[in-house]
């Protein structure tokens, strides 16, 4: 297990090969999940600073608030409802450079601004999302998105099946 972050440098896309094995080696041998998505989101917090990085599950028919960093969050999100629940019923990555163009999108928090989710699928299923928020425009792009769904595959396969 790390014991210690170690912060990338340089580009966005070297930040985050720097993080990667860094999560690995976090979660290797730890069977907790929410231990393992608890520190998960404190990685990537720390290393890029997102507003706020959290976790929600599908439990029964809603995500429910799993472990996160930052401020207070929602606590339940139907299917289809805001950027998690649209992730969630579309089984694909969401991008939002503006919150406040989304359709349907739920405040938590009026500091939030862009945002990025992604499904979290086991065994064909979403089985919970990644949900990261900034308070900067457009603070996501296709870099964000195919390393953090890089970092939903590491969370996918430490989910019991």
């Amino acid at each position: 297990m790390a014991e210690e972050l170690v912060l990338g440098e340089g580009t966005k896309a070297e930040k985050y090969e720097t993080l990667i094995p860094q999560i690995k080696a976090l979660v290797m041998g730890e069977p907790d999940l929410i231990a393992n998505c608890a520190n998960i989101a404190a990685a990537i917090r720390q290393t890029f600073g997102f507003f706020w990085v959290g976790f929600y599950f599908v439990k029964d028919d809603e995500l429910v608030l799993g472990p996160f960093q930052g401020d207070i969050a929602c606590t339940r999100i139907g299917l289809g409802k805001g950027v998690c629940g649209t992730a969630w019923k579309e089984e694909k990555t969401i991008l939002v450079p503006d919150v406040n163009a989304f359709p349907g999108h739920i405040a938590c928090s009026a500091q939030s601004v862009s945002e990025i989710v992604v499904p979290i699928i086991k065994n064909g299923t979403v089985r919970s999302v990644l949900d990261v928020d900034s308070i900067h425009h457009s603070d996501f792009d296709g870099i964000d998105q195919k390393f953090m769904e890089e970092i939903a595959a590491i969370v996918a396969d430490l989910i019991d099946a």
